[in-house]
């Protein structure tokens, strides 16, 4: 982990949730002949139940602009999130292979964790990998995830709300 990181995140990734595991396996087969590839977000483990302290890996980003064929997936770097909550990625290779590419190990650069899923898609073809490309553990916890609707729950009060805030910001009263 970088000084970067370490400034803003200590908690030490305690594994990845299940539903986001069988995500990342349903979207690698949905996407095949094409690489997929996602970027890792986490949530606090007392968040999603666990009595302990550490981020579990809850989320996986698609980057608007993505763009992949059968041997690549290239990220638009500019269009990532930089937060806390970003851990690694996710990226899968239909030719089957378990192990980063030259490619690959460029982009472990963001976060701590990488996951590789080949083809065929199954819950034993992937593997977690740290930011310098060396096998390492990652348990699959059974968590209670956090409400995806509360992240995209919005009204018309909560847009005129918005705008209102956007007005005053420019100097304009309403």
């Amino acid at each position: 982990m970088g000084l970067f990181d370490s400034l803003f995140r200590s908690s030490e990734v305690l594994g990845i949730a299940r539903e986001t595991l069988e995500f990342a396996l349903q979207a690698s087969e949905q996407t095949h002949p094409d690489e997929y590839m996602g970027m890792l977000r986490g949530t606090e483990a007392r968040e999603v139940g666990l009595d302990r302290d550490g981020l579990v890996i809850t989320d996986v980003l698609v980057i608007p602009g993505t763009e992949s064929n059968s041997v690549s997936a290239t990220v638009k770097t500019n269009m990532i999130p930089n937060d806390n909550k970003s851990l690694g990625s996710v990226h899968s290779h239909p030719n089957g292979a378990l192990r980063p590419s030259k490619a690959d190990l460029a982009t472990f650069t963001r976060g701590d964790v990488h996951i590789i899923i080949g083809a065929p898609y199954d819950w034993g073809d992937w593997k977690a990998f740290d930011s310098d490309g060396q096998p390492t553990e990652l348990n699959v916890l059974d968590v209670d995830l956090p409400d995806d609707e509360e992240f995209f729950h919005f009204d018309q009060h909560d847009i005129d709300a918005e705008l209102r805030e956007d007005e005053f910001d420019r100097g304009r009263r309403w």
